[in-house]
């Protein structure tokens, strides 16, 4: 029996998209901060940055797949 397709996957495209473009446009607008600092400060912030915007993902990803955001 066929499955009736649902919208969760092309939400949570948009979303993910969404997300990193947020993420971006704060982690950009935080490096603003950093002016002056040594270079070894900004590649902890720009390592952390780049891997925290990750976390919400598994949730997200999760929903996509089971419509739910706790596993079954």
């Amino acid at each position: 029996m066929p499955v009736k397709p649902t919208l969760r996957k092309p939400a949570g495209i948009l979303l993910i998209l969404l997300l990193i473009a947020g993420w971006a446009v704060l982690v950009a607008n935080g490096a603003e901060l950093l002016t002056g600092l040594p270079w070894p400060v900004h590649a902890l912030y720009f390592t952390v940055a780049g891997i925290v915007w990750i976390l919400p993902l598994k949730p997200l990803l999760q929903w996509m797949e089971t419509g739910s955001f706790r596993r079954p």
